[in-house]
């Protein structure tokens, strides 16, 4: 179901910051991919969880939540969803029983995959230049985040890990 606020008209975006049209356009495709993730057991959020998971190996979940950028007990809330359909674990790290170490399932690497083919759907109705914009995207969190690597850590790789 879509969210009321999508179906109203859009009022005169010529007159938008680009800064508005970025946040807003990543709060529709989020929404929209969220949609069609949920039948995964997944969210945006637990996707790039996933994809931390899949290039790194498993993790304290702590590290996980440093290298997304977020606080620990919000990469908890964010892996709830994805334990309780099996698609990661997290066990007691045996070094510090504390902490927990997370780690991805076979079940999470295939809903990993079923999510990049369903990412690829989110904007086939809209007529754009998916490559170009990409590449345009990209260039904005590599300027950005250079600016800001002093006090936060970037992690953009090629293999589709892309924290910021």
């Amino acid at each position: 179901m879509r969210h009321p606020f999508y179906t109203l008209p859009m009022p005169d975006m010529e007159r938008w910051t680009n800064g508005r049209l970025l946040s807003t356009t990543a709060r529709l495709v989020e929404h929209a991919w969220n949609e069609q993730l949920r039948g995964l057991g997944l969210t945006h959020a637990g996707v790039i969880a996933l994809d931390v998971l899949a290039v790194q190996g498993p993790m304290t979940q702590a590290m996980l939540a440093e290298i997304v950028s977020v606080q620990s007990q919000t990469i908890g809330k964010t892996l709830m969803r994805p334990e309780a359909h099996g698609h990661v674990r997290r066990q007691r790290n045996p070094s510090n029983r504390r902490s927990s170490v997370v780690s991805m399932t076979d079940s999470g690497a295939a809903a990993r995959e079923s999510a990049r083919e369903l990412e690829q759907s989110v904007l086939a109705s809209v007529a754009v230049d998916t490559e170009s914009l990409r590449k345009e995207l990209k260039t904005i969190v590599r300027g950005l985040g250079a600016r800001d690597a002093t006090s936060r850590k970037i992690m953009v790789a090629d293999s589709g890990v892309g924290i910021v």
